[in-house]
C-alpha cells in the first residue's frame, strides 16, 4: 500500500512538486506526505490559515526521538565514558543552535521559506528538523528511523570527535567568568515584543549594574546565548576549554 502511495506521490499528487523538493534531501519518497508537508507549518502560520495544524505536535514527537537515538548512539559509542560526559555530548548534539545548522545544511530552509510568513528565524530551521525527524518516525517506527538519523544525520552532519573538546554554550562561559572574577552577571529581558506575528524577545546582559550587550531573537534562549557571546567579545574573554 505505500508503495502505490509513494508512486501517487511521486507522480499524481498536487503536492508531487514537495515530493520532488523532499526526495532528495530525505532520500526517499514519503507515502504519507501530508504528515512532511505538516512538518514545515510554523505556528506563525495560523495567523494567515486558522485551523491548519502546525508542527508542534511533529516536532514534539520528534524531539523525544532525536533525544532517544542521540542518547543510544553515545551510550554505544563511548562504552567507557561516564554520564557527565554523555549528558554534555547530547546537550551538543539535540541543542538548538546545533539542529539549525543542521537543517541549513540539509536544505530544510528553502522548502519552510514556502510555509512560512514573514521573516523565517533560525529557530523555525530546528523546529522542522524535529518535527521532521517525528513524521520518519511515523513513517518507519523506531529501528529505521534511528538508522536514517545515525546515517544521515549525526555521521553526514555532524564532527563528532570535535563536538567532544567544543564549548559554545556562551552563557555559561561568561557565568563562570564572572564568579571566578567576583562580578555580579544578571541576563534580563529588555522587551518582548511582537515581530511578524511572533513573540521576539531583547535580552540584555548586566553585569556590576552595567549593561555590557543586548541582543534580540524570537528564542528567549538564543537571544541569551547570542548576548552572552557579544558580552564576551566586548570583554576579551578566552575561555579555557577542557
Amino acid at each position: 500500500m505505500d508503495i502505490v502511495r509513494r508512486i501517487y506521490n511521486l507522480y499524481f499528487s498536487e503536492d508531487k512538486d514537495l515530493t520532488m523538493r523532499l526526495r532528495p534531501i530525505l532520500g526517499f519518497t514519503p507515502a504519507r506526505l501530508s504528515l512532511f508537508k505538516t512538518a514545515f507549518y510554523h505556528k506563525s502560520m495560523t495567523n494567515e490559515t486558522p485551523g491548519k495544524p502546525t508542527n508542534e505536535r511533529l516536532e514534539y514527537l520528534g524531539d523525544a526521538i532525536l533525544s532517544t537515538i542521540v542518547a543510544e548512539y553515545l551510550f554505544k559509542k563511548y562504552p567507557n565514558k561516564d554520564e557527565g560526559f554523555l549528558t554534555k555530548m547530547r546537550s551538543k548534539i539535540v541543542k538548538r543552535q546545533t539542529l539549525n545548522e543542521i537543517a541549513d545544511s540539509m536544505g530544510l530552509d528553502v522548502i519552510l521559506s514556502e510555509y512560512s510568513m514573514g521573516k523565517m528565524s533560525s529557530a523555525m530551521l530546528g523546529n522542522a528538523l524535529e518535527a521532521l525527524v517525528g513524521a520518519i518516525y511515523i513513517e518507519f517506527g523506531y529501528e529505521k528511523t534511528k538508522n536514517y538519523v545515525i546515517r544521515n544525520i549525526l555521521m553526514k552532519y555532524l564532527d563528532i570527535i570535535n563536538l567532544e573538546t567544543k564549548d559554545d554554550n556562551h552563557k555559561s562561559q561568561l557565568l563562570e567568568w564572572c564568579q571566578k572574577n567576583g562580578m555580579e552577571v544578571n541576563f534580563v529581558t529588555l522587551a518582548k515584543f511582537k515581530m511578524d506575528k511572533r513573540d521576539c524577545f531583547k535580552v540584555g546582559v548586566i553585569i556590576d549594574g552595567q549593561e555590557i550587550s543586548t541582543a534580540e531573537d524570537f528564542n528567549k534562549k538564543s537571544a541569551e546565548q547570542t548576548a552572552a557571546s557579544k558580552a564576551i567579545t566586548k570583554l576579551d574573554i578566552h575561555p579555557v576549554i577542557t
